[in-house]
């Protein structure tokens, strides 16, 4: 208290002065009509940028559970997306009064744990057992494909990379439908090779590289990337192609989880033809 006073006494002129300065400023504003819209005018502006800079602030915050969100309504609207349905139209009958049956279900995880420069990369997801993740499901992003689940606990599961020697994806050139594998060479998480393109198929670089959907895993026409290199040919049958890899394993975040509810059936069905 013995300070406050005599911090006033020492200052009283200027304090003085600063209240006489704020008492004309309100008279002026309150029986001025120009200088009181300039006034309000101001202070709005004032306002306005607090709340821009506070807004920004706590969307920014809230970027984690934005995109969350988002990715949980991408796999809802894909769920019900004809490219999740199997058209089995009969030209005499029709079960049910119904034209598609759904084939693949997509459920939204987030990656919790990713390696890109070991030779045999693996993914970590936050969704497991109970959350209805089996192993061998596909898992993608809008960029393309990721990976494939290999195990799985209640509450998580482990993903092979595509960025992983151990698996091989069956993928085709998307504007001939011509197919081969493609492989992680253990060299650069950009690239990847793909073989078994026989030579005379004309390819170039920028052409799109697609899974071909003739294993039980990837649906068919989810991107792989495009051709970057050509190599020339060593005198063998088929081309060595290099692929870009349309997913920067780097900056993977949110990830989908494909099922395919028709996968039983169709492994049943081909061993019997084994």
């Amino acid at each position: 208290m013995k300070n406050l006073l005599h911090f006033i006494v020492r200052f009283h002129f200027t304090i003085l002065f600063v209240i006489i300065e704020i008492f004309c400023m309100l008279l002026l504003v309150s029986y001025n009509n120009y200088q009181k819209s300039e006034f309000l005018n101001s202070s709005n502006a004032v306002a306005g940028n607090l709340y821009k800079k506070v807004s920004s602030t706590t969307d920014y915050l809230a970027l984690a559970e934005i995109n969350e969100q988002l990715n949980r309504e991408n796999v809802r609207l894909k769920n019900i997306l004809a490219d999740s349905y199997k058209m089995s139209v009969d030209s005499s009958i029709l079960y049910n009064d119904s034209i598609y049956q759904q084939q693949y279900i997509y459920r939204t995880a987030k990656i919790i744990n990713n390696s890109i420069n070991k030779q045999l990369n693996y993914i970590t997801l936050d969704k497991g057992r109970i959350h209805g993740v089996k192993p061998e499901m596909a898992v993608v992003t809008d960029n393309g494909v990721v990976g494939i689940v290999k195990s799985v606990s209640k509450n998580f599961s482990t993903v092979i990379s595509l960025l992983n020697g151990r698996i091989s994806v069956s993928a085709k050139i998307k504007k001939n439908d011509y197919f081969g594998s493609l492989t992680w060479d253990g060299k650069n998480y950009k690239t990847a090779r793909l073989l078994e393109i026989p030579i005379h198929v004309s390819i170039q670089p920028g052409d799109t590289v697609v899974t071909s959907g003739f294993s039980s895993i990837f649906p068919e026409g989810l991107l792989l990337g495009t051709i970057q290199e050509v190599l020339p040919s060593s005198g063998g049958n088929f081309h060595e192609v290099i692929i870009a890899l349309t997913n920067d394993f780097k900056s993977l975040s949110y990830v989908k989880v494909i099922g395919d509810l028709m996968k039983t059936e169709r492994i049943e069905l081909e061993k019997e033809e084994l």
